[in-house]
């Protein structure tokens, strides 16, 4: 418009109707470069339609290639059989979020926290394996007590069994044992609160709870002549000794183990070291042995077994093998030995079990098969003091024998009857002795 002005004052003999035949070829040439435009910025707008359009089908050609026997599903294609997870599309879990944080009526209840931490225990149950589980600072905190062997609570250790809450085993003189829970009972209730569909550790939750407290277990117990009983255990802080040893009669050297914690192999050595050196026999009890580490077991067995023999398999996802070796100099590996064994002998135990009942014919199994825990779990520390146990492998025994959910069975079978249990007799032991003369 400036320089139109500078052409119409240098030219002062332009009539009126010049001017306004100008202005309107200026008012025409405005107008045809505003359609211009708006053709361009339609074209621009095709140009980009049709590059997502392009995207969009390469990229949903792609997923029908690589999903087609699951195309039919309602499932985001971005979601199917992904692996890396920067290619999986997370927009419907945080519009869900965000709805629940926006809409739900006590959303004030609600902390981001509690969310998240809910949301990867969702993740993980998906597994159906009870042994994979998240814990929350509080749960971390916990389980470490519990591994170290000290924490308030009823002293038990719990399993699932056939998709039921179950004793796996009471802890020597806890206040689960004092109240009568046994290895192998079916806990239905906790403060008439159903079990049913429980996890592991929610159940442990509830149950657990400060010194002085009571709680209510209804139980199932098939040797019983009233198969459903409530016993109320109050609960106590548990101080849990891994490995005791005393001398018993005809020479024979007692070693009580009841879980495999940080210090166990190395307290076991120990009491290895004070047993007399004529010594007739060895019992080692495993009875309502939980377990613990496996590499302690694998420590453990370098006292019992010659150094190189094979003392468990794992075998990974991908069905590989890998042999663990006893590395210790095998103390007390010439020497007579019987392994107690019962329902509540479970994973590690079962390990050193194993490895001593296929590696030497001279150990005797004696008591009742034991639980069946034939997995491995890999602690993993995460960042705000969480953590994740995640099932990495299972065990086989040297002779490649699949335990998990079967168990072990004792080469003598002796049980505890409800009279033995009322008048703290104990004929499993007692075969041990006998065997050893």
């Amino acid at each position: 418009m400036n320089e139109l002005k500078k052409e119409n004052e240098k030219s002062e003999d332009v009539t009126n109707n010049f001017k306004i035949e100008q202005t309107n070829k200026n008012e025409a040439r405005k107008a045809k470069n505003k359609q211009k435009n708006v053709l361009d910025y339609y074209i621009k707008l095709v140009v980009i339609f049709l590059i997502l359009a392009l995207t969009f089908w390469l990229g949903f050609e792609r997923g029908q290639k690589n999903n087609s026997s699951v195309n039919n599903s309602n499932t985001p294609l971005e979601l199917k059989n992904v692996t890396d997870k920067r290619q999986v599309d997370m927009s419907l879990y945080w519009d869900v979020f965000d709805k629940l944080k926006d809409k739900y009526v006590d959303a004030k209840k609600l902390t981001t926290e509690e969310l998240i931490y809910n949301s990867i225990r969702g993740m993980l149950a998906t597994t159906k394996d009870p042994y994979t589980v998240f814990m929350d600072p509080k749960e971390n905190e916990e389980f470490s007590s519990d591994i170290e062997g000290t924490f308030e609570g009823i002293g038990a250790e719990l399993g699932m069994k056939q998709g039921i809450l179950t004793v796996i085993s009471p802890l020597k003189d806890s206040p689960a044992q004092k109240a009568g829970l046994r290895s192998g009972d079916k806990i239905l209730k906790v403060n008439d609160e159903s079990t049913e569909n429980i996890s592991i550790d929610v159940a442990v939750s509830k149950i657990r709870g400060e010194d002085g407290t009571e709680v209510k277990l209804s139980i199932y117990r098939e040797s019983a002549e009233e198969k459903t009983l409530d016993i109320v255990v109050t609960r106590g802080v548990i101080k849990v000794e891994s490995v005791t040893f005393e001398m018993k009669k005809n020479n024979v050297a007692y070693f009580n183990v009841v879980r495999f914690g940080d210090d166990t192999a190395i307290k076991f050595g120990k009491l290895v070291g004070e047993m007399p050196k004529n010594a007739k026999g060895v019992v080692i009890d495993l009875r309502n042995n939980p377990g613990g580490y496996l590499d302690v077991a694998i420590d453990m067995s370098g006292f019992v077994l010659p150094k190189g023999d094979v003392v468990v398999i794992e075998e990974d996802k991908d069905e590989k093998k890998k042999k663990f070796y006893s590395r210790g100099k095998g103390e007390i590996s010439g020497i007579k030995t019987v392994i107690l064994i019962n329902e509540g002998s479970a994973s590690a135990s079962e390990i050193l079990a194993g490895a001593l009942n296929d590696n030497r014919q001279d150990v005797t199994l004696v008591g009742k098969k034991s639980y069946g825990k034939g997995s491995v779990q890999e602690l993993i520390n995460l960042r705000k003091d969480t953590s994740v146990k995640i099932t990495v492998a299972r065990w086989l025994t040297p002779k490649e024998e699949q335990i998990n959910e079967k168990g072990i069975n004792p080469d003598v079978e002796v049980g505890l009857s409800e009279e033995d249990y009322n008048n703290n007799r104990d004929p499993q032991l007692d075969k041990a002795l006998e065997l050893l003369k």
